[in-house]
């Protein structure tokens, strides 16, 4: 949640999604990643790459029907030479949102809501604080139509970077910031990506399950799918299994690790591994979390091809979609992407080289790339698998 870049590092993330593993065809046997160049090599080179270019870590895990290639690469922290490791946990950024969109669908399951249901009647404390214009659905929520304003940018008003990182937000203080800004109705019902509409979600949730939301996912979703290294609650920060992240200050490393912003943040709080989150996206789509219905509800797209907590993206091996979410908070980008089935999968987490903490053209141009070339790498990977 950089200063000045998660607007257009967003957009970028989504148009690469969106252009990306286009053409048809029909999936192969998948070869083995020892043979020939393998479809590996463009997911190597990029990680050579960015190791290259001074980035503290990087994790991946690829999987295909048959297989699996998992490799970790850098260092854990900077303060000593402790390697990453593939089981090491990373702050995921966004990937919460397809949580929190699983865990929404979930209360449709149980006919607790209704995707279509105006949020004010289960979240009366909404209108008053937002004012929308009209009502405003708990689908709208999801899939970023609600016109919802953003509380991103005041949330950066007279405040530093670091001093963002290092304070706690509430949801409803996040709420409190989007309503400094005019909930205008031509947003409404056009595709505006709005972090706020994740923590009227978030409140959401828990005024249905009646507890915190990190207690309602873990005994939803990280629970029963055995996701033993992912968590919403309080941070550990000196557990050895955390790759670390940074910001510059002033030429002065900032350790960033679990940034006290993004604590128990519905829109962008999860930590977690590669794995974890490549089984979380797996049971998501084979139908292991949420009804038949609520999967189809949360694949379909409107204008664009963000549905319900999950991007589109086009599939080469098939004439039809790939699914999941990018990330880009504190010292951290995430790009996940799974096969409709389930059956093929890259999760890529990067842990950015110190950058400086106020964001400059450069430093957003470097960001933006290192986004762009995860998009890349990952969808060329998977298009490769089915060859």
């Amino acid at each position: 949640m950089g200063k000045g870049r998660l607007g257009f590092l967003l957009v970028l993330m989504l148009s690469a999604w969106f252009l990306n593993g286009c053409t048809a065809g029909h999936p192969e046997p998948s070869p083995s990643p020892a043979e020939g160049p393998g479809p590996m090599e463009s997911m190597v080179r990029t990680i050579d790459h960015f190791m290259a270019d001074g980035v503290v870590s990087v994790v991946v895990q690829v999987r295909w029907p048959g297989g699996e290639w998992t490799n970790a690469y850098g260092g854990r922290s900077l303060d000593n030479d402790d390697p990453a490791r593939t089981q090491d946990r990373f702050s995921a950024g966004s990937v919460t949102k397809s949580m929190v969109a699983a865990e929404v669908l979930k209360l449709v399951d149980e006919g607790r809501l209704s995707l279509d249901d105006p949020v004010e009647g289960t979240l009366r404390e909404l209108a008053p604080m937002l004012h929308p214009p009209g009502h405003v659905s708990v689908r709208q929520l999801l899939n970023h139509t609600s016109g919802m304003p953003d509380f991103v940018a005041p949330l950066y008003t007279g405040r530093s970077l670091l001093s963002v990182e290092g304070t706690r937000l509430s949801m409803l203080e996040g709420l409190k910031l989007a309503a400094t800004q005019a909930w205008e109705s031509r947003n409404v019902g056009y595709f505006n990506y709005s972090n706020a509409n994740y923590l009227a979600l978030g409140l959401l949730i828990e005024n249905l399950r009646h507890k915190p939301l990190a207690q309602a996912l873990g005994a939803d979703i990280f629970r029963p799918l055995s996701l033993d290294r992912t968590s919403l609650g309080e941070p550990d920060r000196t557990a050895g299994d955390n790759l670390h992240g940074y910001i510059a200050d002033d030429a002065v490393e900032v350790d960033v690790t679990q940034a006290e912003g993004l604590v128990g943040s519905p829109a962008s709080g999860i930590v977690s591994t590669t794995e974890d989150i490549n089984d979380f996206y797996r049971a998501l789509l084979g139908g292991r979390l949420v009804s038949a219905k609520s999967l189809s509800d949360m694949k379909m797209t409107g204008l664009g091809n963000y549905g319900l907590g999950l991007i589109r993206s086009g599939d080469g091996c098939s004439a039809g979609y790939r699914y999941g979410h990018s990330g880009d908070v504190f010292g951290y980008l995430t790009a996940s992407i799974t096969s409709d089935d389930g059956g093929s999968q890259v999760t890529m987490a990067v842990a950015l080289p110190p950058l400086p903490a106020e964001g400059n053209t450069a430093v957003e141009r470097r960001v933006k790339l290192y986004a762009a070339q995860m998009q890349s790498a990952a969808q060329e990977t998977l298009d490769r698998l089915c060859q």
